[in-house]
C-alpha cells in the first residue's frame, strides 16, 4: 500500500486568521487562497461529502463517478486537486486509489476562517 502524504502538512496554513484583527502576510494569503480555491468547486465539495459519508469514511474513484454524474478522468482531476490542496488522503491499494478527509486540514481551515470570540464579544457589548 503506497500512501500519499498532503500538501497541507507540506504547505502549512497561516498562524493568523484573515479575520483575527491582524494582516495577513502575502504568502499566508496565497496559501490559504489556494485551499479555499480547491473548495470553491461544486463538485469537489460534493466530492468531500461524499467520501466524508462513505462506509469506513474512504471512497475510490470508481465509487464516486456515478453520484457525480461525471466522466473518471474528471472526477480524478478534482480528487488531485483536493489531495494537492491537502484536503483528502490517498492510498493506493493495487490498481485501486481510496480518498479520505484530512480531519485536521478542514479544523485548520474552519478555525482561521472563524473570527476570535475575543472580537464577537466586543461588538455584542456595544
Amino acid at each position: 500500500m503506497e500512501h500519499v502524504g498532503t500538501a497541507l502538512a507540506e504547505t502549512t496554513l497561516p498562524a493568523i486568521s484573515p479575520l483575527g484583527g491582524e494582516p495577513i502576510e502575502r504568502a499566508d494569503a496565497e496559501r490559504l487562497a489556494g485551499v479555499l480555491k480547491a473548495l470553491a468547486d461544486p463538485a469537489r465539495l460534493r466530492l468531500l461529502s461524499l467520501i466524508q459519508s462513505a462506509p469506513e469514511g474512504e471512497a475510490c474513484v470508481c465509487d464516486l463517478t456515478a453520484p457525480l454524474g461525471l466522466s473518471q478522468p474528471t472526477v480524478s482531476h478534482h480528487l488531485r486537486i483536493l489531495t494537492e490542496a491537502g484536503l483528502l488522503e490517498r492510498e493506493k491499494r493495487g490498481v485501486w486509489a481510496y480518498y479520505r478527509l484530512v480531519p485536521t486540514a478542514i479544523g485548520a481551515i474552519a478555525d482561521l476562517l472563524t473570527p476570535p470570540r475575543k472580537r464577537a464579544t466586543k461588538k455584542a457589548a456595544r
